[in-house]
């Protein structure tokens, strides 16, 4: 077999490529530098702290202001977040209408109870804490037009126990309400007596109710709010006598925690015991309010118990 070859035809223009030669030594040519890229490496952007919580129920990220407005309730999912008891008064009182009362009372160390720390250094730290002398605030304001003797008291002040500021500042209130003849709220959360205080905290579990009885009397309506947690002492005395009882949605109530009952009992215990929801249904509280509802609806209560009241003195 042949085989073809081809020859490449010039046009008699062939073009030579000039050769690249370097300048000579010496000659001063300067060559511009090629200037550097700026890193392209993305940077991280810092995000301060405390500006988002996760719902410990959902997992969702809710940003801390739309949370403040919502009054610290999951707009997902409606989980009830803790909430001061500033915050939550100034939820609660028309504008400018609350008068505080036994501000500056603070509790001592009567028994000079020493242990890990000391009570009067932790009862130092926690009032730079939460700006409180203790751990309720009490006071006369007006709810959904009625006005009220309240008191609410603040988990945050060393879990909201009770020693004995907590007792006297709601006597007093108590007292209060009575002379002027005014209804009486209050607003619950607590781990329960603060033994810091020995007996002098139990002693504030009688002293409490005592109050309570008289107020009674006269007589005027009592609503007790339950909110997460409420237990021990507390919910053994004045949480747990009120005309009205109510809870917000999801609280932990009772006396001694789940766990502890558990062990003690060695006994499997119900689901959701000791939640709002199971305590409704068992018949120890009368109604679950949500917190953004909670003003409304106790203006409406008190309308009805203070109505009732008034119309059961003038029969008897």
């Amino acid at each position: 077999m042949s085989t073809t070859t081809f020859t490449k035809k010039t046009l008699g223009l062939d073009t030579v490529e000039p050769a690249v030669t370097p300048p000579p030594a010496g000659a001063g040519a300067t060559f511009a530098r090629k200037p550097k890229l700026a890193s392209t490496k993305s940077k991280k952007r810092d995000i301060p702290e405390g500006l988002w919580t996760k719902c410990p129920k959902c997992s969702t990220m809710i940003f801390d202001k739309e949370l403040d407005e919502n009054l610290k309730v999951c707009s997902k999912c409606g989980q009830h977040f803790a909430i001061g008891a500033r915050e939550r008064i100034n939820a609660l009182v028309e504008t400018c209408s609350f008068e505080e009362m036994d501000a500056e009372l603070s509790s001592v160390d009567a028994l000079k109870f020493t242990g890990v720390a000391a009570y009067a250094d932790k009862l130092q730290e926690y009032q730079k804490k939460t700006k409180l002398k203790d751990a309720v605030v009490t006071g006369i304001g007006r709810v959904d037009g009625h006005r009220v003797a309240l008191g609410v008291m603040d988990f945050d002040f060393l879990g909201g126990s009770m020693g004995s500021v907590v007792g006297e500042k709601l006597t007093r209130l108590i007292e209060a309400a009575t002379e002027k003849g005014l209804p009486l709220v209050i607003i619950s959360t607590s781990g329960g007596a603060r033994m810091y205080e020995g007996m002098f905290s139990l002693m504030q579990m009688a002293k409490t109710c005592g109050a309570l009885a008289y107020h009674a009397k006269q007589p005027l309506p009592y609503v007790s709010v339950l909110t997460n947690p409420t237990y021990a002492g507390v919910m053994a005395s004045y949480a747990s006598v009120g005309d009205l009882i109510l809870a917000e949605p999801g609280a932990m109530i009772g006396f001694a925690g789940p766990r502890v009952i558990k062990d003690t009992t060695q006994a499997e215990l119900p689901a959701g015991f000791q939640t709002a929801e199971f305590l409704l249904d068992h018949g120890l509280i009368d109604a679950i309010v949500p917190r953004k509802e909670i003003k409304e609806r106790l203006g409406f209560y008190l309308e009805f118990l203070t109505e009732r009241m008034k119309n059961g003195a003038a029969l008897g």
